[in-house]
């Protein structure tokens, strides 16, 4: 989320002529009382509503409280709320005045002129209307004596008084000066109240207005009312004439917001105060329109995308632009002191931003920056500012373009610019390299911009919009994804020139998520997407494959005609229909993990964003090459798997996430404790330890190549090794590495065996590794113990350091059925060989090498081992993961061992 320091507070002597006066409740913002009010003060606003929650639990007290805010220019226009007084029996009635006697103290002290007093859903209150106006007026009889008023709200689950109009007739009957409305739009709307008897109302008998917007849910109204309130233009609610209805009565008093809602109770206050008023200010506009009324700048027309920013880097960089370029754009401009490039194909451009980026991860492609066209760029970026965004300083050189640009929520930056047709402007930043894009127009322009934002951000970022750009907000719509509940929603302008699309989502629990974090997209426009398919497709354009199972659902479905329905399967294209028109688009495959790009055809009045039905198919589609791309990523050689012994200190879990962050394929995890001093991670008896390591496997797509160690001794029976050989099998496992610290060949060559029969049906081969301090101490031991096993599922493992410490030969080595070998255990090490077992087993524990510093001949045994197979770096060094952190040093070995591995197999 950012943080918007904005310059700050609002100096309020010069606000508009006529503008109306702004509130927002403490319960809106999270905190204690000190952090609400600085927030409140610090987003313009020129009042506030103290909850008594908030009082009770300040160390302040009333009358520091009332200094605090009238040093940050703030009104204390409700205390509230004062619950369960009216249509009660005289014992209770004597109760509730004393009570109020001492809230009325509270107000004095304050500085507050009005008590909210919500309608009774006490068991106590009887229905009776006389009774309760009764009561009510001898309360604001008392609170007039002291120059305080009662504003009566009526609670959509008040137990009798539940509606504006009930509320209405007992203040009419009551007929005190001092006692008025509360309006709660919450309450009104909630309930599908006719708005139109507001009007009946004079506004001097109004005394407050709280304003709240909501989605439309099914559910008990108090859970909705204080879990699921919004500010306003995010929900469901026609709050701009709702608002209006009061205005037309005279109302003179405050726009209070009084929004209840999970999120904004625990963001940042400063962030969901700037809200709470971007929030106001447009409906303000939406009442009133723009001008002195709602002291906003009327939104100026939008004529479209300008351009879209990435973030890019050295590996992310090439792989975008080698898409555009199959995508028919050109790299038409390069920037004359950035490293920025323009590419262009019609009026869709794209800069790509070489620059280095302290956020963005590297090998990471990321939307950093969007540009839209502007009737009046300078009114716009003032608009922004009136709205609180944040303007972004600019570095540029004399002569370069002046560009306004201001903060969304998440960072993202918003450019007003006007192109124009003079030459002027922006695009003489660049300066041109003479490649033309394609001139039949694969693509034509930007359709719309997707991002995805975190559930904190996700209603500020549509707020932000819909407001600072003037765009009209669409429904929230759900999606069921497969990896749980979406939430999007888009917003657009009147022309439908400028279409931005946003996503979260809401329920993300723990560290299962896809494999494709907070994804981003562009979409551009063409007239005959069939046609730029396969234009595309030629050009070799990476288009994600989208499964036949699709197009039988939609043959199903809608019965497109034969021709028809094989183009879109043959060139993976996606189809939407609405009674406005038609909707055809097809995708990228991932760019950099985060980024792709959508082509769409709309056809007819089509306004939409494709089905909601194929949100779920994409991304599925986009997850499994995903999948396929960690395991051949940018074509290498080899796959490598992360031996647990290599960070021994880390997790199951966290070896799988440090694996997939420094490229590895797999991961090897150790279920026995070898050691007793070695940590000891049990899953195959800790269910919750084995849900989570499989949660981040399927997350990751790293695979678990081998479980370790079936270590059998003289005492040791393979029966007892069942559970270790399943809890593999659960993992997914392929193999078993086993040791036979066994004088008595016989013995251990039936043990196995035995070991052997036990793994068979569960889908996993058995190796052998011949540390030299043991009773299998080299090749020809291992070798002799699996001829006369003669089970189909044993293999050798060959560690480098135990192959070079053990004198086994290469040769011989090249002399053994391939099968007999699924991966390998490398590392290097000094090229002497440790004169005691001591020093081999400190060695091989905790003080090998990276490939290529020691003197292991490297070459020559991996030469004699049958190509493709797996290198599992097992490369424990004791000092440098103390230095560095087991991440880091797995990240480190993988480096070393592609260096001097990869480079030596590309040579050969």
């Amino acid at each position: 989320m950012l943080i918007a320091e904005h310059d700050g507070v609002r100096d309020r002597t010069v606000a508009p002529a006529g503008a109306r006066r702004l509130s927002i409740a403490t319960a809106c913002l999270s905190g204690t009382i000190e952090d609400k009010l600085a927030a409140a003060a610090a987003a313009g606003f020129d009042g506030v509503e103290i909850f008594e929650s908030d009082l009770i639990a300040s160390a302040w007290s009333p009358s520091r409280i009332r200094q605090e805010c009238a040093r940050r220019d703030l009104s204390i226009d409700v205390y509230q709320p004062f619950r369960d007084f009216e249509a009660v029996a005289p014992d209770i009635l004597r109760s509730n005045l004393r009570r109020a006697e001492r809230k009325f103290d509270v107000l004095e002290q304050l500085g507050a002129g009005t008590l909210l007093v919500c309608s009774s859903a006490s068991a106590d209150t009887v229905d009776d209307d006389d009774l309760a106006a009764e009561q009510l007026s001898a309360l604001a009889e008392r609170a007039a004596r002291r120059g305080l008023r009662i504003a009566y709200e009526p609670q959509a689950w008040g137990r009798y008084v539940d509606s504006y109009a009930h509320a209405w007739r007992i203040v009419r009957r009551a007929d005190h000066p001092a006692l008025g409305l509360c309006l709660d739009s919450f309450h009104v709307l909630s309930r599908d109240d006719d708005m139109a008897g507001i009007a009946a109302i004079p506004g001097a008998k109004i005394f407050h207005l709280q304003l709240a917007d909501a989605p439309r849910l099914r559910m008990d109204v108090v859970e909705w009312s204080r879990h699921h309130r919004l500010f306003p233009g995010l929900g469901s609610f026609d709050l701009a004439t709702f608002a209006a209805q009061v205005q037309r009565t005279g109302y003179a008093g405050p726009f209070s917001l009084e929004v209840f809602n999970d999120i904004y109770r625990q963001a940042d206050p400063r962030q969901a105060a700037i809200d709470g008023m971007r929030s106001l200010l447009a409906l303000q506009e939406a009442t009133a329109g723009a001008g002195p009324a709602s002291g906003l700048p009327a939104a100026p027309r939008l004529g479209g995308h300008v351009f879209t920013e990435l973030a890019v880097d050295e590996v992310s960089g090439p792989v975008v632009a080698r898409t555009l370029t199959a995508l028919g754009f050109a790299r038409t401009g390069q920037h004359r002191s950035k490293p920025v490039q323009l590419w262009e194909q019609g009026r869709a451009r794209l800069l790509l931003n070489f620059a280095p980026q302290r956020t963005v991860a590297p090998g990471t492609a990321l939307i950093c920056a969007l540009a839209v066209e502007s009737d009046d760029p300078p009114r716009s970026a003032q608009r922004a500012d009136r709205l609180l965004a944040p303007v972004l300083p600019r570095v540029r050189q004399p002569g370069e373009a002046d560009l306004s640009s201001v903060a969304a929520p998440d960072g993202t930056a918003v450019f007003f610019c006007r192109t124009g047709g003079d030459g002027l402007g922006w695009p003489a930043d660049f300066a041109p390299t003479g490649d033309q894009p394609r001139a039949d127009g694969l693509v034509t322009a930007t359709d719309h911009i997707a991002l995805t934002e975190s559930v904190d951000d996700f209603d500020q970022s549509a707020l932000f919009y819909r407001s600072v750009l003037g765009l009209c907000s669409g429904p929230t719509t759900e999606i069921a994804a497969p990896f749980g509940l979406l939430r999007s929603r888009s917003a657009t302008d009147a022309a439908h020139t400028v279409r931005i699309t946003l996503n979260t989502a809401p329920l993300r629990r723990g560290s299962w998520a896809p494999g494709i974090p907070s994804p981003q997209h562009v979409a551009f426009v063409s007239d005959d997407v069939i046609a730029s398919a396969r234009a595309m497709r030629q050009l070799g354009a990476p288009v994600l494959r989208i499964p036949d199972n699709y197009y039988d659902d939609l043959d199903a479905r809608l019965a497109p005609p034969p021709d028809l329905l094989a183009a879109l399967r043959d060139l993976s294209i996606l189809y939407d229909s609405d009674d406005d028109g038609e909707y055809l688009h097809f995708y990228t495959e991932m760019l950099g993990s985060r980024l792709f790009f959508e082509v769409v055809q709309r056809i007819g009045g089509y306004a939409g964003y494709g089905a909601v039905a194929s949100v779920p198919v994409r991304m599925a589609a986009h997850r499994h090459r995903r999948l396929l791309g960690l395991r051949a990523e940018s074509g290498r050689p080899r796959d490598y798997s992360l031996a647990h012994l290599t960070a021994l200190s880390l997790s199951p879990p966290e070896l799988v996430e440090a694996a997939a962050d420094a490229g590895y394929r797999y991961v090897g995890i150790r279920l026995t404790k070898v050691t007793p001093q070695e940590p000891h991670y049990p899953l195959a008896t800790d269910p919750a330890l084995m849900r989570t390591t499989k949660v981040r496997l399927a997350a990751t797509g790293v695979e678990v190549l081998d479980i370790e160690l079936a270590r059998i001794g003289p005492d040791e029976d393979p029966r007892d090794f069942q559970r270790f050989l399943e809890a593999g099998a659960e993992l997914g496992a392929r193999h078993v590495i086993t040791q036979l610290p066994d004088p008595d060949r016989g013995r251990k060559v039936d043990r196995f065996a035995r070991l052997c029969e036990m793994a068979r049906p569960l889908g996993l081969t058995v190796d052998l590794e011949f540390p030299s301090w043991t009773e299998t101490p080299d090749l020809a031991e291992a070798a002799r113990v699996l001829r006369a096993a003669g089970q189909p599922n044993a293999g050798i493992l060959v560690d480098l350091l135990h192959f070079a410490r053990s004198g086994s030969s290469v040769a011989d080595l090249r002399e053994l059925p391939a099968q007999w070998f699924h991966f390998a255990h490398v590392c290097d090490a000094p090229a002497g060989v440790p004169p005691t077992n001591a020093e081999l087993i400190h060695t091989a524990r905790f003080e090998r090498l990276y490939p290529g510093d020691g003197g292991i001949d490297l070459d020559g045994i991996l030469s004699a081992l049958p190509a493709g197979i797996p290198y599992a770096l097992e490369i424990p060094r004791a000092q440098m993961s103390a230095q560095v952190g087991g991440r880091e040093h797995a990240r480190l070995a993988i480096a070393a061992a592609r260096r001097r591995l990869d480079a030596a197999v590309a040579a050969g």
